[in-house]
């Protein structure tokens, strides 16, 4: 039996993450501290805000190493947006902060080039493999609902599994094993994004 986690640490819009899910069919129980992952089959870590704020409150909250170990040991893990770019190592936005280290690679701006930053609202979004059951049900209209200022720059390019161009190529999202992270929100992404989340719950 599939039970839903998503953490909770003090920012992040929660509400409409949870309701995303709801319209799937799957209740979202919150998660503010390790012992709250009992039971817990998948874990959401959603985001909006600084990447230091989140950086240190997952640590305070003794989320941080809870979070690394659920990774390890692959089990079904979602990070949009701060929750994807809080997998790698640091962040330009946030000067000496230490993200989870997950994997290596920064998060960068977006260099100037006469686009607005951050990049808001729709758009297309390339998927490298899409025979990935992540990818499922979401046929040729890719178009996915964006807000960042900042995007992960793995250093290990075999992770990306979406990309997007807004003045420059990035990776959109990253694939490996049950994990999956978006710099995109399928929370506000309507149909594809519920798919999309639909679809992780199926990992």
């Amino acid at each position: 039996m599939s039970k839903l986690g998503i953490i909770d640490y003090g920012a992040g819009n929660l509400s409409s993450v949870r309701n995303s899910f709801l319209a799937t069919g799957t209740e979202g129980h919150l998660v503010r501290c390790a012992g709250d992952l009992e039971g817990i089959s998948h874990l959401v870590l959603p985001g909006v805000g600084a990447f230091g704020d989140c950086s240190r409150a997952l640590v305070d909250q003794g989320l941080a190493a809870a979070i690394s170990d659920w990774i390890a040991r692959d089990r079904p893990f979602l990070g949009i947006c701060i929750g994807y770019q809080i997998l790698f190592e640091g962040s330009e936005e946030s000067p000496g902060a230490r993200g989870l280290g997950i994997f290596r690679g920064r998060v960068l701006r977006f260099p100037s080039s006469g686009l607005k930053v951050p990049h808001m609202g729709w758009n297309d979004v390339h998927f490298r493999n899409p025979d990935d059951p992540i990818w499922n049900g979401m046929g040729s209209n890719r178009h996915f609902y964006f807000v960042h200022s900042f995007f992960p720059q793995p250093e290990d390019d075999s992770l990306i599994a979406a990309t997007c161009t807004y003045g420059i190529s990035f990776a959109a999202a990253i694939r490996r094993g049950n994990l999956v992270a978006t710099q995109f929100h399928p929370e506000k992404s309507q149909k594809l994004g519920l798919q999309l989340l639909h679809n992780f719950m199926s990992l």
